[in-house]
């Protein structure tokens, strides 16, 4: 099978602007700034309020209005394809404000990842209902809609309006229950200085409430809503279909409203426009003052790179934000979530060509899990191995993304979702080229290893549940037929591709960055063919790239992050060069391994004393009935003294309790052998 052709590692790619010369540089600057600001929602001009980790329990506590939220992440593709239905509905109950609002927190932004942990917040986009007046933390009620339709989440913040008790309903909020005919007719002779209007309506019809919400900020009139049950009645006032409006004046007179069409806006518009009706001044939501973004938001100066390489920055932001935060939402990892998680931890030990101490650091959390023999663990117990609260040494992973070949001109484009697809390209390709690098790790016995395991974490912790659901259906049409390493390799290529022509002109498409097949020919000309006339892909050519532009001496280490020393402080590390020295390689003296292996088990024995405080007595998930009984047996010893000893202190403890035991039983028969001895030895028979 013949190489690509020499332009794969030779031609350079650079922008087409900054080829431009001094008027493209500026126009990239200038994208950039634009880019630094860029929000899918912008405070002061959307009309929904920004939520953020500083204002966020204020607004929802013992608010005045219910609130409906829209958790999102601004790199998740189905969140931007959304923004416009949200911003649309959120202008189209602007009037509702007093009675329930419509906010918005980005769990994508740094600041926010605790407050979207503490929500609970999983997938994204999320939607949460928040009552009124609620006096004390919640994480609010889930959205429950058939589709996230415009009309469909307006009707169910009706529902949840209604909802409420009596003494908990905001107090804007009028009934939003229909009034009988008796109450209707007890109207008519009543004096009124304000108008009164009643929207006739079927059962399953939202018309009346929905007026009745439009007019709430509205003075001099009042809106109730009936139902069609009473023909005669209806007979009697002139109605003959439904919806229908009929309204009262304040000097007495009444009859039937004659609308164009019956619909909500043009009965609610010809509401606001009677004589005298006057919408009310209503002071705004105060939240805290946040800073202000557009302000002090650095320019992130563009990153230039190669095209045809891979950047280890790029990797690593990806593992950082998918350890630190993608999977930090979860409080506790069982079941299928802590296999899933175990295995994809053991496959990047084993095959994640990175810098030792990256590796080094999937190597021990792989070796903990393995030591820990129980079927829940918390994930703040992982996220202190991750953030090395241990303090082992040689372990490190950026706390920061830098993106460089997933950069987008936008924060909201490509990063995180770009790097995801990097990492599980380059594990297939290295399991490819490694075939026994999965041996005696119980994962060796399928080409569709790496795969899976892809298809599972999607499943269970990708934020965006519409991709998942869209890559869940194309594993089901063809993952199972995969039968060798080249094959899983050439799969994900061909759905990545797949994904590329979906997502074509999206919203989600950076425009610097169009969604094309790739590789495009300038990187790789072998893999493109005509065959009468119609473009094919040869796919020999094709997993030659592959696994030319995925393997380790393609990786670049250009904007990588160094660690300076063992507490990590971190500095930026714009080298240009490969460090050799950060391969994988056996590294570090005896010394610094046992140290090393004191700390792992000190934390294991942390995490099950806070399993225990937190979960009661926990179960021993592995099968093994000789050595792993006994290691659970021991470690739920030492959790209940609660003392923090490791099994080695036990050890030490069982065999200085032998010893000594021995020492005594020897020192005891050899005084009383001498004793016996002296005995006979000074014997005086009696006279």
């Amino acid at each position: 099978m013949a190489r690509p052709a020499p332009p794969l590692a030779a031609r350079r790619w650079r922008p087409n602007m900054a080829a431009a010369g001094g008027s493209g540089r500026l126009a990239l600057l200038a994208l950039l700034l634009a880019a630094a600001v860029a929000r899918l929602y912008r405070a002061g001009e959307d009309p929904l309020t920004v939520l953020a980790a500083g204002s966020v329990r204020q607004a929802l506590l013992n608010s005045s209005a219910a609130w409906v939220v829209q958790f999102y992440s601004s790199s998740c593709g189905h969140c931007i394809a959304f923004a416009p239905t949200w911003r649309a509905l959120a202008g189209d109950v602007k009037d509702w404000e007093s009675a329930i609002r419509v906010g918005v927190l980005d769990c994508g932004e740094e600041e926010n990842y605790e407050t979207c942990k503490e929500y609970g917040i999983h997938y994204y986009p999320t939607f949460r209902y928040f009552k009124a007046f609620t006096k004390q933390f919640t994480t609010g009620e889930n959205y429950k809609g058939a589709d996230r339709e415009l009309q469909t989440v307006r009707q169910m913040m009706i529902d949840f309006l209604q909802n409420h008790s009596q003494e908990l309903r905001p107090p804007a909020c009028p009934p939003l229950d229909p009034v009988s005919s008796s109450d209707i007719t007890s109207l008519f002779d009543k004096n009124s200085h304000h108008y009164t209007a009643i929207v006739f309506e079927s059962n399953n019809s939202y018309v009346g409430r929905e007026v009745i919400l439009d007019l709430i900020q509205y003075e001099n009139i009042i809106v109730k809503r009936a139902l069609n049950f009473d023909k005669p009645f209806l007979e009697k006032l002139g109605i003959s279909s439904v919806p229908s409006c009929y309204l009262m004046h304040p000097n007495g007179s009444h009859g039937l409203i004659n609308i164009l069409k019956p619909l909500r806006s043009f009965f609610s518009s010809y509401l606001k426009s009677l004589p005298g009706v006057r919408k009310k001044l209503l002071l705004p939501l105060q939240l805290p003052a946040q800073e202000n973004k557009e302000e002090s938001t650095e320019v992130k100066v563009w990153k230039e790179f190669d095209k045809s390489k891979l950047y280890m920055a790029d990797l690593e932001s990806g593992l950082h934000y998918l350890l630190r935060v993608e999977l930090a939402t979860h409080k506790t990892l069982e079941g299928a979530e802590l296999k899933t998680f175990k295995d994809f931890v053991t496959v990047s030990a084993k095959l994640f060509p990175g810098r030792q101490p990256v590796v080094k650091l999937l190597e021990t959390l792989q070796e903990w899990l393995v030591s820990l023999p129980l079927d829940k663990i918390p994930y703040d117990a992982i996220l202190d191995l991750v953030n090395n609260k241990m303090r082992i040494s040689g372990i490190f992973l950026t706390k920061k993304v830098q993106w460089v070949g997933c950069q987008g001109t936008r924060p909201e484009l490509r990063g995180y979702t770009c790097s995801l697809w990097k990492l599980f390209h380059t594990l297939t390709v290295q399991a490819a080229l490694q075939p026994k690098a999965l041996i005696n790790t119980g994962l060796e016995d399928s080409p569709q290893t790496v795969l899976q395991i892809m298809r599972r974490y999607i499943q269970h912790f990708f934020g965006c549940r519409a991709c998942a659901q869209h890559f869940e259906e194309m594993a089901k049409e063809s993952m199972d037929s995969i039968k060798t390493l080249d094959e899983a390799v050439l799969w994900l290529w061909e759905k990545h591709n797949v994904v590329n022509n979906r997502l074509a002109g999206d919203l989600t498409e950076d425009p610097k960055f169009p969604k094309v097949q790739w590789p495009t020919p300038d990187i790789c000309p072998a893999c493109h063919e005509e065959i009468k006339g119609l473009h094919s892909w040869n796919e020999a050519q094709v997993l030659q790239f592959m696994k030319y532009h995925y393997k380790s001496e393609n990786i670049l280490y250009k904007y990588t992050e160094s660690q300076t020393d063992s507490s990590e402080t971190e500095q930026g590390d714009t080298r240009d060069v490969k460090d050799k020295s950060l391969l994988k390689k056996p590294s570090g003296n005896r010394e610094n391994k046992v140290q090393d292996k004191e700390n792992i088990l000190d934390s294991e024995s942390k995490v099950l004393n806070k399993l225990i405080a937190n979960h009661g007595p926990v179960k021993d998930s592995g099968k093994g009935a000789g050595g792993s009984a006994n290691i659970k047996e021991a470690k739920q010893a030492v959790s209940f003294l609660g003392i923090g000893f490791s099994n080695i202190d036990m050890s030490l403890c069982v065999i200085l309790y032998v010893a000594s035991s021995l020492f005594l039983m020897i020192m005891y028969f050899f005084f009383r052998m001498r004793s016996k001895r002296w005995k006979v030895k000074y014997y005086r028979p009696s006279v």
